[in-house]
């Protein structure tokens, strides 16, 4: 158990150090910035490269809600989701931590710091009634990505690339809306260190939406296209 845990505990710190680190530092740079798009890859290729390097530990997760989602669907035991979650928020705090440090070393202010958000905080301005659909669509699409790249009707070995390009496409789709969450773990950590007013007080979306979405798209997967 302790080394699914450690497994989770790096992947998500990649995560959120890899997809947040290249918002915060890479994506605005003057000129030479990797704007939306960019972004968008740095977190799918985040999931991609943990899940071959440790997925084979622990299942390769990185977020409450692919954990939550997998349990639903009767592919993870519930009674590992708390120490997952635990040790997901704690890889996510700790890249934050890391990150905040490398972005304060040439005496600027965080900012935002790659938070998600809704109205003001939106980067679109879009509502939180957008917010909250968007999040709950993009999780539970993300979970039905993950059910089916795993399922046994799928060669071994390429589950890795459709997750990750599917990470990459609902960044795409949703950075507009709230800069992307789908990920409790990942929204968490850098709301504990951003300078944003709405951070922490918008945070609850940001876990009920992907919580839900993940729980709805296993639901619809298992209903509905599980043939195994």
């Amino acid at each position: 158990m302790m080394r699914k845990l450690a497994a989770e505990t790096f992947g998500t710190f990649w995560l959120v150090l890899g997809g947040c680190g290249s918002a915060v530092l890479a994506a605005g740079f003057p000129e030479l910035g990797i704007g939306f798009a960019g972004v968008a890859l740095a977190f799918g290729l985040t999931v991609l490269t943990m899940a071959y390097a440790v997925g084979g530990i622990s299942g390769g997760h990185f977020n409450p809600a692919v954990t939550l989602g997998l349990a639903v669907a009767g592919r993870h035991p519930y009674g590992e989701l708390l120490p997952y979650w635990v040790a997901q928020l704690a890889g996510g705090v700790i890249a934050a931590l890391v990150l905040y440090l490398i972005a304060t070393g040439n005496g600027s202010s965080v900012g935002g710091f790659a938070t998600n958000g809704f109205g003001e905080f939106s980067p679109g301005k879009y509502s939180m009634l957008s917010a909250l659909i968007c999040e709950v669509v993009m999780t539970a699409m993300f979970i039905i990505i993950i059910l089916g790249a795993t399922s046994g009707r799928v060669p071994a070995g390429f589950a890795p690339i459709a997750i990750g390009l599917g990470l990459t496409l609902i960044h795409l789709i949703s950075i507009p809306v709230t800069n992307t969450s789908v990920n409790p773990a990942r929204s968490t950590a850098v709301a504990l260190f951003a300078e944003s007013a709405g951070a922490l007080p918008q945070l609850w979306l940001f876990w009920v939406a992907p919580l839900a979405g993940a729980a709805l798209g296993a639901v619809l997967y298992n209903a509905l296209l599980d043939v195994e």
